[in-house]
């Protein structure tokens, strides 16, 4: 499935104290490692199919340099969706050129710390910075974990960051409501005390 958690509505989306950290810090750190999982995808890799079942490896690169750009525009309160989901004009393996600057004007854009208080749109409606920030941390893990799993990659996830990511997936997403209305699979069943990132992904529906 296309699960994408910029799309919940926005009545449930995580409060700012969500994190325990500044949201920027982990929304940062997982840009970071998105990017270097994109740049180690080889060309003979982009037919491969990934976790998320609409996606293989050449459609998910596309759409994160898309969601990259699209944070951007928001961070700015500009209309989000005045950026594609998938950034189509770009030629197989043109995506980890492309992320660089994407990522970067994300950062900068980020960077002010009033971006956190400001109510901006996303593609759902309308919540504050820092909550924003949060979801697309954890969108970035998620999908980075998607595409490593695809290409068979096994990047060193930052477990206190997959942490506080789950903590916001489980308010944006209880596991009671997986039936038809948001895109997203069942809860997978994982070990209480499995690594963070396992967790993460189970709850996200996948079968880590």
């Amino acid at each position: 499935m296309n699960e994408n958690t910029e799309h919940l509505a926005p009545s449930s989306s995580p409060s700012p104290s969500a994190a325990a950290v500044d949201p920027r810090l982990d929304l940062a750190a997982a840009i970071a490692l998105a990017g270097r999982t994109l740049a180690a995808v080889r060309p003979d890799q982009y037919d491969a199919p990934t976790p998320c079942e609409e996606f293989d490896v050449r459609r998910l690169s596309s759409h994160l340099v898309a969601v990259a750009r699209r944070i951007a525009v928001i961070g700015r309160g500009e209309d989000p969706f005045s950026v594609p989901s998938f950034a189509d004009e770009l030629p197989d393996g043109a995506w980890a050129a492309a992320w660089e600057p994407a990522a970067a004007e994300a950062l900068a854009v980020w960077a002010d710390p009033e971006v956190l208080g400001r109510e901006l749109r996303v593609p759902a409606g309308v919540m504050p910075g820092a909550a924003a920030a949060l979801v697309y941390a954890h969108e970035f893990t998620v999908h980075t974990w998607d595409l490593a799993r695809a290409t068979g990659q096994r990047p060193e996830w930052d477990q206190a960051l997959a942490e506080r990511a789950l903590t916001v997936l489980q308010r944006v997403l209880p596991a009671g409501i997986r039936d038809g209305r948001v895109p997203f699979g069942e809860v997978v069943a994982v070990e209480a005390d499995a690594p963070a990132i396992d967790r993460l992904v189970a709850w996200a529906g996948r079968r880590p």
